[in-house]
């Protein structure tokens, strides 16, 4: 198992199924897409995208995995009801072999980055999983 990094949550205030359908657009929408060639040549992505889904469970878990030359990683979602909505926690895991791993984990993850985009990202994914459900309750005009 990777070493842990940080766990970061929000709280949606949506039904199960509209987060984890939110969660599911973010997960094939942006890690999906492959980097370029280039790109992923230079830092040996694996996959392509940085990205692999590993494991997933509707509608509560989702395990994304990747590596490239300076780490291994894993971030997981899960999702929680809770009180009116749902909680949706997104856990980093990594490994940083090397001289180099050690740089790279002090750019993206002592720098506050990596920090910066979770959070950016559960914040996306909660006004998506919102959105649907204001549009779903608007009256008809």
């Amino acid at each position: 198992m990777l070493p842990h990094i940080d766990d970061h949550s929000i709280r949606i205030a949506a039904t199960p199924e509209r987060a984890w359908d939110a969660l599911l657009r973010a997960v094939h929408g942006g890690f999906s897409r492959p980097a370029p060639r280039a790109l992923a040549a230079l830092w040996g992505l694996e996959p392509a995208s940085g990205f692999a889904i590993a494991e997933q469970t509707a509608p509560r878990h989702v395990v994304l995995r990747g590596r490239h030359r300076f780490a291994r990683y894993a971030l997981s979602f899960d999702l929680a009801p809770d009180d009116g909505g749902v909680v949706l926690r997104a856990r980093t895991r990594a490994a940083f072999p090397g001289m180099a791993g050690r740089a790279y984990r002090a750019l993206v993850i002592g720098s506050g980055g990596h920090r910066f985009v979770v959070r950016r990202m559960l914040r996306r994914i909660a006004r998506a999983a919102e959105l649907v459900l204001r549009d779903e309750r608007a009256p008809d005009v």
